[in-house]
């Protein structure tokens, strides 16, 4: 059998200030969470998200050091409609995170838009267009 994916992993510098932000998204995370150094999540069949701090990331890895440009990774949500990703992107907007692309129709037929987590890390939101 071929390896699978099984797992995307996040490096975050503030583990409250991510998660905050990964629950108005919509994930069920525990608030016990914000005091671990690593945090792993089933947000779907067989993958998980993870989350580990910096600190977390020197301990078994002594020369690692954050990216010094550009985002870190990228995550994609999916929305049931296009209003949900405008409605997303303006509460998240309007809680004081950082907008990228403001919702637009994209040529490949999606809503679409991109915010950056607290790291900068960007997250996609988008919905199918009518037809």
């Amino acid at each position: 059998m071929p390896p699978r994916l099984a797992v995307t992993g996040l490096v975050v510098s503030d583990m409250p200030a991510a998660l905050a932000f990964y629950r108005r998204l919509g994930l069920a995370i525990p608030a016990a969470a914000d005091t671990e150094p690593h945090v792993q999540l089933a947000v779907a069949d067989g993958i998980d998200l993870t989350f580990d701090t910096e600190d977390t990331m020197r301990s078994f890895d002594p020369g690692w050091t954050p990216p010094s440009s550009g985002q870190r990774s990228a995550l994609g949500f999916t929305c049931d409609s296009p209003a949900e990703v405008d409605s997303t992107y303006a509460d998240l907007t309007g809680a004081g995170y950082e907008g990228h692309l403001a919702p637009f129709d994209a040529f490949w037929g999606m809503r679409y838009a991109t915010l950056h987590d607290p790291d900068g890390n960007a997250v996609d939101l988008y919905a199918l267009l009518p037809t």
